[in-house]
């Protein structure tokens, strides 16, 4: 079965970089909550970043649904410009490119015809 290889592979290390980023932005916030300004908002880039490495995984596993995983990926990666200090930028850009082209990603056509292979058309 072909798959978005390209595409879940972008998008999972740009969710490691989002996951490092929502590390950097947790640690900053373990900062603050030494002070007495605890708030949660500050380990949400660590969900986000994780739920992007699941989505890649997704996206290798169950390509039949490239086009939601695509949109989830894009999703996330808005989501961590707020969150996850944009996934230190590289981060953002990988997992959009990577959701992008799992969006885009059309399935080969399977050319056999009763367990002969079919040569392509040609012009």
């Amino acid at each position: 079965m072909a798959r978005p290889v390209g595409a879940g592979v972008v998008t999972i290390i740009g969710g490691f970089f989002i996951l490092l980023g929502g590390i950097i932005f947790a640690l900053l916030g373990a900062i603050f909550a030494a002070f007495g300004y605890f708030s949660g908002f500050f380990f949400i880039g660590l969900g986000l970043g994780l739920l992007t490495i699941i989505v890649g995984v997704l996206m290798l596993a169950l390509p039949s649904m490239h086009l939601i995983w695509g949109i989830l990926a894009i999703v996330l990666s808005v989501a961590s410009i707020p969150f996850a200090l944009a996934g230190l930028i590289l981060g953002f850009i990988l997992t959009l490119v990577g959701g992008i082209l799992a969006a885009v990603w059309k399935a080969p056509v399977d050319r056999t015809i009763e367990g002969k292979t079919v040569p392509p058309a040609s012009g």
